[in-house]
Formats: C-alpha cells, sequence, structure tokens
C-alpha cells in the first residue's frame, strides 16, 4: 500500500478546467465515498480549493489508483476522463509526501507562503474522517504535513506580509480605485475567505463594509467582529444585492456555491459612471463573467491572479521553506522505514521466544524430577541468552531500516529466520477500525 496524489492546479491546469473540477462543499462526501468504494483505494482526502483540486489516497497498485481516482475526479466534473489527464498531475510514494509537505508550507500555491492552506488542509482532513475514509496511514501523513506546514511558517519569513490570493486581489483593486481608504466594500460570503478579506479591508482603512450571506447569523456574526474592530459593518441577505452593489466601490465574492451567485443583470443596475472593482476568487465563479462586459467594471478572478504571480520570484525564504520541506521529508521516510521493520522484529522475536518455550517443555519431559528452582532458573538464562543474541542485530536492523534501502533488511530477516511475510503486518493497528466504507 502507498500515497497516491492525484491533482489539478493552478500550476497546470487553466482556470475554467479547475472550475469543472471543483468539488462543492456539498458534494464533498459524495466524491469521498465514490473514491473509497474504488477496488483500488483504502483512504482518501480530498483537497478542494480556490487553486487546486487533489485526492490524497493509499492505494494498492500505481495504475489502478491513478485511473479510479480520474474517473471519479471526472464523474464529478462531467469531463471525460482523457480531458483531466491532460492537465493533471500524479505523485506517488515518496514524491506524493513531499509534495504534500510543499502544499502545506505554501510553497505550491498560488502566492508562495499564504498560510490559509493549512487550515483548509486540516479541514479536508477533518471532512474525510469524519465520513470514515482515513485510516492510518493518512492519519500519519495529514498530522505531520500540517506540523511541518507550521514549522516553514515559524521558521521563515515566508509570510512576513500575510499575502495571499486575497490579498493580491484586494490590493489589485486598491490599485485601480486609487486606494480603499474611506471606500464601501461589499462581501459576499461569510467563510473563511471573507474573513481574511474583510480584516485586509480593515487594515487598508476601508470606509465601510456590508457582507451578504446566505445564512444570516454567520453574515451578522463577521459584521459584528468587524464592527468591534472599529470598522463601520453591518450585515444583510442576498436578496438586497441590487441595492448594496450600487453603493459598493468593491465586491468581494467567494462563497464555495457550485452556482453563480451574482449575476450580471444585478451589477449591471447600478449607475454606469461609478467605478466597481470586482474581486471573484470563487471556483467556480461566483459572479457573472459577463460583468466584465459592463461599463465602469473591472474584474479580478483567478485567471487575472495566474497570469500576474505566475513568475512571480520566490526569494531566499521560499528557498529556506524548501530546504525545510527537504529535511522534513527524510526525516518522516525514514521513519516510516524504521516502523515497516518493525512488525519483521516482532515476529522474530516471538518465533525465538517459541523455540525457547518448546524446548523448555521438551527439557520437562527428559528431566521430570529436575529441582523447580533449577528448572526456573534455566528457563531465565536461556531467555537472557537469546534476549542478547537478538538485541544487537535487532537494534541494528532498525538503524538501517532508516536507510534508502532500508525495506531489504527486513526481508532478510524473514528469509534468514523463515518468518512468515503476512504475519508481521497483522501487527500494525489501524488508525481508523472502521469496515472500508462504512460511515460514522
Amino acid at each position: 500500500m502507498s500515497v497516491l496524489v492525484v491533482g489539478l492546479s493552478h500550476r497546470t491546469t487553466p482556470v475554467p478546467v479547475l472550475e469543472r473540477a471543483a468539488v462543492a462543499d456539498a458534494d464533498l462526501g459524495k466524491v469521498l465515498d465514490q473514491l473509497l468504494k474504488a477496488p483500488s483505494v483504502s483512504e482518501a482526502v480530498l483537497l478542494s480549493t480556490c487553486n487546486r483540486v487533489e485526492v490524497y489516497a493509499v492505494v494498492e497498485s500505481f495504475h489502478g489508483g491513478v485511473n479510479e481516482v480520474v474517473e471519479v475526479l471526472a464523474r464529478q466534473s462531467g469531463a471525460e476522463p482523457g480531458d483531466l489527464f491532460e492537465n493533471l498531475y500524479v505523485h506517488y510514494s515518496a514524491a506524493a509526501v513531499e509534495h504534500l509537505f510543499s502544499v502545506a508550507g505554501g510553497l505550491d500555491s498560488m502566492v508562495v507562503g499564504e498560510a490559509q492552506i493549512l487550515g483548509q488542509l486540516r479541514t479536508a482532513y477533518n471532512r474525510a474522517d469524519e465520513a470514515g475514509v482515513v485510516g492510518r496511514v493518512l492519519h500519519e501523513l495529514v498530522q505531520q504535513a500540517l506540523r511541518v506546514g507550521k514549522r516553514v511558517h515559524a521558521d521563515t519569513d515566508i509570510d512576513h506580509a500575510g499575502a495571499s490570493v486575497v490579498s493580491e486581489a484586494l490590493a489589485d483593486a486598491a490599485r485601480a480605485l486609487g486606494g480603499l481608504a474611506g471606500r464601501t466594500a461589499l462581501i459576499v460570503g461569510a467563510g473563511s475567505m471573507g474573513g481574511l478579506a474583510a480584516a485586509h479591508l480593515r487594515r487598508a482603512g476601508i470606509g465601510e463594509v456590508v457582507v451578504a450571506n446566505r445564512t444570516a447569523a454567520n453574515g451578522a456574526r463577521l459584521a459584528t467582529a468587524l464592527a468591534a474592530d472599529g470598522v463601520r459593518a453591518r450585515s444583510t441577505g442576498l436578496t438586497d444585492l441590487v441595492d448594496e452593489i450600487a453603493r459598493a466601490d468593491v465586491l468581494f465574492a467567494c462563497t464555495g456555491s457550485a452556482e453563480t451567485v451574482v449575476g450580471a443583470e444585478l451589477i449591471g443596475e447600478r449607475a454606469p459612471d461609478r467605478p466597481l472593482v470586482v474581486c471573484d476568487l470563487g471556483l467556480p465563479k461566483d459572479v457573472d463573467p459577463a460583468a466584465e462586459l459592463l461599463s465602469g467594471v473591472r474584474v479580478v478572478d483567478l485567471e487575472t491572479l495566474q497570469r500576474r504571480l505566475s513568475d512571480a520570484p520566490a526569494g531566499l525564504d521560499a528557498q529556506r521553506a524548501a530546504e525545510i520541506v527537504a529535511e522534513e521529508v527524510r526525516g518522516y521516510l525514514a521513519g516510516q522505514r524504521s516502523a515497516e521493520v518493525t512488525p519483521t522484529v516482532t515476529a522474530l522475536r516471538k518465533r525465538a521466544a517459541e523455540v525457547v518455550d518448546a524446548e523448555l517443555l521438551r527439557l520437562d519431559s527428559r528431566l521430570p524430577e529436575l529441582d523447580g528452582a533449577v528448572r526456573a532458573e534455566l528457563a531465565k538464562t536461556v531467555r537472557r541468552v537469546v534476549d542478547k543474541l537478538l538485541h544487537t542485530p535487532t537494534v541494528r536492523v532498525k538503524e538501517l531500516a532508516a536507510g534508502p534501502a532500508g525495506a531489504g533488511y527486513a526481508e532478510a530477516l524473514r528469509e534468514l529466520f523463515g518468518l512468515d511475510p503476512q504475519k508481521p503486518a497483522a501487527v500494525s493497528t489501524p488508525h481508523s477500525t472502521r469496515p472500508k466504507g462504512e460511515k460514522r
């Protein structure tokens, strides 16, 4: 069983294709269930953000796993598998670990170093765990990735400016409007991205923020938090968008909806001589693309940012972050290789104990009159000799197993001592004991 990554991201995929492949929150459970029903897949985590759709899976075989994962993604997006193959990337085993750690560290983001990916990865893991599709392998791997991401941000200044796709989009809006101070902003969607937009707008000196959200309580919560920070803010429903758009200088949208939330006709109702910057970071788009054709409207979306940020220099902090990721990958893989030999060592010690017990039983049958104290001392001596003989090779094999060729040492032990290669695997206890596909 090995870890497989199949993904589409801003680095390899045009935004329209990403939009088709994006998995809405409402569909996440269904897609996870389909992944786990695939014959080759035993565990899965699905990470779907504004610039990536990735499946992390534990699979029995590489080719079978790739084909099955792509089939699920293609079915969800309404595309043919061949259409996705043109844009997707695949990482397997050690390369999959390296990719996940790089993602967690912000090195694979559209804005290098952005920290939002950590929260998104944690949420993806939690959703998969709640669905019962996470086992020991992905549990340990994702938890380590989250620790790696935290270390990258703690040990480098890769995120010193708090850069993200949200901050970059709002920076474009500020340039177009000659600044955001005193302006009016309309935020459509009160999720994590909406909250991040609110924080950036507050720091930019925004004059007023209106939060429009489908769930009134969530919109009110974000508006109340802004008001507590001294920003004039209020919340409203999506039915009031026409009036609020007419008053706004900036419209920020990122709802996670699978459908368009803001139609071009709603924006068209505003005064044509009033400039409006639309920041649409939804995947798929929250704002009707036709809005870009309206007079006085400038649209900043993921395609805009993809073009502008694709050749941005990484910098020294990114180099240091990459070094940390490489170090953590080496440590993780060494630990995994060392752990893989543990069941073999356990099986060897069990075999030795069985041999000792058998010989002591034979001694009892041959010398039934042997004094009990002498018999006990003999048993302790024999066991002590066996333990001492096994100590050095078992400690050493764990050390050697941490190296690149570690798997060979466990195999050598099994061959030399005639151990059943299937038995050691039974020693490991999975993180989740739920049967495959069973929900909580």
